[in-house]
């Protein structure tokens, strides 16, 4: 079960996810760690077309991105009291963004990813003075990529978000621990690496490079069209990459594997920081949390899984 463990970084904790459960661990400005437990049965096991190779990706990135900004919510309001609530699962006090709200910040997100990663570029490439079409898409392509190489730069000189990046490696840490057979221990995580194969770091360059592929067959149409496809073909990409990202999970000590892999494995060295036990044991919280609750929901019913992203 443990390639079916996946998680992101939140404010002052981490969200771990499994098949049918996620867990957010927080910890607290009074040090106290705080978990908070939610069952979560994916929409792909209603119909087997939604299990299938790219359809099951966009599947799932959808719901990656919807309980991520449920746990970011969560996470923002319990690390900021001291006071309200006291043990696991509990969530009291100021109430959560409602789910209008999650959602208006969830297309708000997508949308201006979509625009400054996918559309710039285009329009940028398309007054340039390339006639050959091949060199267009590979132009367009060097541009998307420098734009999200400079975005995580950019990230990386915002001081707030130092400690999320540490949480960040702590997720990794805690998985690459969990994989090995390791105990659910910080110190055990201490011993492994900040880097995970599954990363939605990785994920994301992986979308940028396999965009270069598909766009070469839409080729140069007109300014409006060429918009209109990078648009389209989103889910597309997305699909594609994920199954790369899964694959990498499967066959991750391939040596030719991690070296096709190196790119998006040396991005992440931006993402994230060296873990302390402060934020390892946050990490391992967040495990034992939603291990627990997976192993309870399938002594209650036998689901097929479905790979998250570390």
């Amino acid at each position: 079960m443990s390639h079916s463990v996946g998680g992101q970084a939140v404010v002052e904790g981490v969200m771990m996810r499994t098949p049918s459960a996620w867990a957010v661990a927080v910890r607290r400005p009074d040090g106290r760690i705080t978990t908070v437990v939610e069952d979560a049965r994916s929409v792909a096991l209603r119909s087997q077309v939604l299990r299938w190779p790219v359809i099951r990706g966009v599947v799932a990135l959808g719901e990656s991105l919807a309980i991520g900004m449920k746990a970011l919510s969560l996470a923002a309001r319990l690390s900021s009291s001291d006071h309200e609530g006291d043990g696991e699962g509990e969530a009291d006090g100021e109430p959560e963004l409602s789910r209008k709200e999650i959602a208006i910040a969830l297309i708000a997100a997508v949308a201006f990813s979509i625009i400054f990663f996918k559309v710039v570029p285009s329009v940028v490439a398309n007054f340039l003075p390339i006639d050959d079409t091949v060199l267009f898409v590979v132009v367009e392509g060097l541009i998307r990529v420098s734009l999200f190489i400079g975005y995580l730069l950019f990230l990386t000189l915002l001081p707030d978000l130092r400690r999320v990046f540490a949480y960040h490696a702590a997720e990794h840490m805690a998985i690459n621990a969990l994989e090995a057979g390791e105990p659910r221990t910080a110190e055990a995580a201490a011993r492994h690496s900040r880097i995970h194969l599954r990363c939605g770091t990785a994920f994301l360059l992986w979308v940028m490079v396999i965009a270069i592929v598909v766009f070469a067959f839409v080729g140069r149409p007109d300014l409006w069209l060429l918009i209109v496809s990078r648009i389209v073909l989103v889910p597309v990409i997305a699909g594609i990459a994920y199954e790369v990202i899964r694959l990498a999970g499967r066959y991750g000590h391939n040596p030719v594997v991690r070296a096709v892999l190196w790119p998006g494995l040396l991005l992440q060295r931006l993402t994230t920081r060296e873990a302390d036990r402060e934020h390892l044991e946050v990490a391992v919280a967040a495990l034992d949390a939603v291990l627990e609750r997976e192993a309870f929901n399938r002594q209650r019913r036998a689901d097929a899984p479905v790979d998250v992203m570390a």
